[in-house]
């Protein structure tokens, strides 16, 4: 017996259903991390076929983050009031569209080399990553209406390890692709996993168990209870000025910084830095590695925080900067290869504890199933936006001071996420509900 089963009791037939949900809706937003992280494969080729330095690949970067966090807190209002099915929807086929379209940009070649072709791509990316942004919004909304605040933990750790099955193919799929096919194909493949993912979507995902003839249930979270219209004033009060809510976006900043310092340079890391062509054996089993870590990451953040700290989640998340801290360390020290992969393996393990519990399990929380949705845009939006400075800015970094200086330019991010869940370290969500908190 699960510890969620002590407290909840779901029907055979209901439990049935939340799994083809949330199945179809999981690797769902798998595939679109496919056609999001696609672009770190590409980066090297990018360079070599155009001649652009990292600064300028890295301006695509920041352009397109930079799109992403602020379409995130704009569209997660939308979301909330239309509902996860149809943002998931309208993401998905958005991002297709646009993933064929950077891999179209192949074929421009009259453009030149210079700032015309720049904007072509930079264009496209930011619009797949607009398109992007209603992922989580849309998957942290539909989960919200089908999970009790208790199942959230585990079942964000289930989520977050079918999420990272998508940067697994990706790096499997990228590293070769880039070796024996043209660089778009990075794109291309991607596109048409997310295309068939979308269909799915249309015919099997729901955003309420009433929506699928099962009585709705009490989640037990923020919005228990709670009457009032979902408006912008309703959210504005829920969201958008909750202390609480605004510390762990501000902690959410710091994470984006890592997450993308690490996801969107690593690759190219290892292929300037430590000579490792992207199809040889080390670097595919470390790649392996770093997905397989993440995946660890997830289920340990949220079966620790479902079991040991009572389904808080900060504690958690203080953890997996505490790790981010030593992992960021080693990197920096650089003793030796097998040392810098067991560092990139540990930095994936803790940003995915970090990022689990933060903007897949603590969104749903604190927003609640009336206001998830903006929960979920305000702390991925600025993940995103922190994430946008390790564009340019750190591609000007490396550019001019080497890779000496990628480490320790994300350790200081770290420890202010650290800091700021030790504020938090004890908070819960209050419902309006009596007897329904925890």
């Amino acid at each position: 017996m699960t510890i969620f089963e002590r407290h909840i009791n779901h029907s055979r037939e209901f439990k049935r259903r939340r799994a083809l949900n949330w199945l179809t809706l999981g690797f769902t937003y798998a595939s679109m991390y496919m056609g999001r992280y696609n672009l770190s494969f590409a980066n090297k080729s990018l360079s070599d076929t155009y001649g652009w330095d990292k600064t300028q690949i890295g301006s695509i970067i920041t352009i397109a983050l930079s799109i992403y966090g602020i379409s995130a807190l704009f569209n997660g209002p939308i979301a909330d009031r239309i509902g996860g099915r149809k943002a998931m929807l309208i993401g998905v086929f958005g991002a297709v569209v646009f993933n064929i379209a950077f891999g179209l940009g192949a074929y421009i070649g009259f453009l030149g080399t210079g700032t015309l072709l720049i904007g072509y791509f930079a264009t496209a990316w930011a619009m797949n990553m607009y398109f992007q942004s209603y992922s989580a919004l849309a998957l942290i909304k539909v989960n919200s209406g089908w999970f009790h605040v208790r199942e959230r933990g585990v079942f964000s750790a289930i989520f977050g390890s079918m999420i990272q099955s998508g940067r697994a193919l990706i790096f499997f799929i990228g590293g070769i692709a880039v070796t024996f096919l043209p660089w778009q194909w990075v794109f291309f493949i991607p596109a048409g996993i997310m295309f068939l993912m979308g269909i799915l979507t249309y015919y099997f995902v729901r955003d309420n168990p009433e929506d699928t003839g099962h009585p709705a249930f009490d989640t037990a979270d923020a919005s228990s209870g709670d009457t009032d219209k979902v408006d912008m004033k309703y959210l504005i009060k829920k969201v958008f000025t909750n202390p609480i809510t605004l510390t762990i976006a501000v902690a959410e900043f710091c994470t984006g910084f890592v997450r993308h310092g690490f996801e969107q340079w690593f690759p190219r890391y290892m292929q300037e830095a430590q000579h490792l062509p992207l199809d040889s054996v080390v670097f595919q089993r470390g790649a392996m590695s770093v997905v397989i870590a993440g995946i660890f990451g997830a289920f340990a953040a949220g079966t620790i925080s479902d079991w040991v700290f009572k389904s808080r989640r900060p504690p958690v998340a203080f953890v997996g900067y505490f790790l981010q801290l030593i992992s960021l360390g080693v990197i920096w020290w650089a003793p030796s290869l097998e040392l810098i992969i067991g560092a990139f393996v540990l930095n994936s393990f803790a940003i995915s504890i970090v990022h689990s519990m933060l903007s897949g399990t603590a969104s749903m929380d604190f927003g609640g199933k009336k206001a998830a949705a903006s929960a979920t845009g305000m702390f991925d939006g600025m993940q995103y936006i922190g994430g946008a400075a390790v564009g340019t800015g750190m591609g000007w970094m490396l550019e001019n001071f080497g890779w000496g200086i990628w480490g320790p330019s994300m350790i200081g991010f770290a420890a202010v996420g650290a800091v700021l869940m030790l504020k938090l370290w004890n908070v819960v969500p209050q419902s309006k509900l009596k007897g329904s908190g925890h």
